[in-house]
């Protein structure tokens, strides 16, 4: 399988190199903004077509601003995508799904086998914890230099948590409380998201009721494990069918 690598300079960018290559896959080569002659083990292009063009499957971990355009030219040029992006707009999201009609598309907002499974748990948990006795909140924190909050990773438990009770995450979500906000509302989702130092990322999810407290966390000490997700991903997308896929179906985990 050859596989390229969207955003090839990053911090996850460099480690997938280094996971690609351990799976025994051939790395076809990565996308930068600027090509520097010489230097590189590898094939650079400023165009994610010629990268396209000379793999099976293409590994995207860069922003939302490039979803729509990465999204028409690999499903033109027929490559497989594992999107590692977050924070899609509507018609970002739209991009993804016409592009899953014609090629593969494993999207995830975290590529952890732990949080996929933290993922399922809170799905669970919010579909047998009445909504009226338990509260859900989620807490995360990461890095100072991360920009949006609540995380995406947070935001993917949210939604968890809510398909499990039936409802819209948007109809129920509750975030940055601050001052006179009144009490909590029956049924919310609450948010709150803490920045500092170099945390990689750290995600809690607490059911409370008047009598208990469940909590799921998990923590990511390393973001390899990101990078060999999606590389698992990538493997797992070899030979599949056209559509819209996440790491639940990569991992084997049946339906709920």
């Amino acid at each position: 399988m050859r596989v390229g690598i969207a955003g090839i300079g990053g911090r996850v960018g460099r480690l997938l190199v280094e996971e690609v290559r351990a799976a025994g896959m051939e790395l076809s080569g990565g996308t930068t903004r600027k090509v520097q002659e010489g230097g590189a083990a590898y094939p650079l292009f400023t165009d994610l077509a010629e990268l396209a063009a000379l793999s099976d499957v293409v590994i995207d971990f860069t922003h939302a601003d490039t979803v729509c355009d990465n999204a028409r030219i690999l499903a033109q040029a027929g490559v497989a995508w594992v999107l590692g992006t977050t924070g899609l707009s509507p018609a970002q999201m739209g991009a993804v799904d016409e592009a899953a009609r014609r090629i593969g598309v494993v999207h995830a907002a975290n590529f952890s086998p732990g949080v996929t499974l933290v993922q399922r748990l809170a799905q669970m948990m919010g579909q047998a914890l009445p909504a009226e006795s338990y509260d859900a909140e989620i807490v995360e924190m990461h890095h100072r230099q991360k920009v949006d909050a609540p995380s995406g990773t947070a935001l993917a438990i949210g939604r968890a948590v809510a398909l499990g009770r039936g409802v819209a995450l948007e109809d129920v979500r509750e975030s940055g409380r601050d001052g006179h906000t009144g009490p909590r509302q029956t049924g919310a989702i609450g948010f709150a998201a803490l920045r500092g130092g170099q945390i990689v990322g750290e995600h809690e999810v607490l059911f409370t009721s008047a009598d208990e407290q469940i909590t799921l966390t998990h923590r990511a000490f390393d973001r390899r494990i990101f990078a060999t997700g999606a590389v698992r991903a990538a493997g797992w997308l070899s030979g599949r069918a056209p559509g819209l896929y996440g790491m639940e179906d990569v991992l084997g985990l049946p339906p709920l």
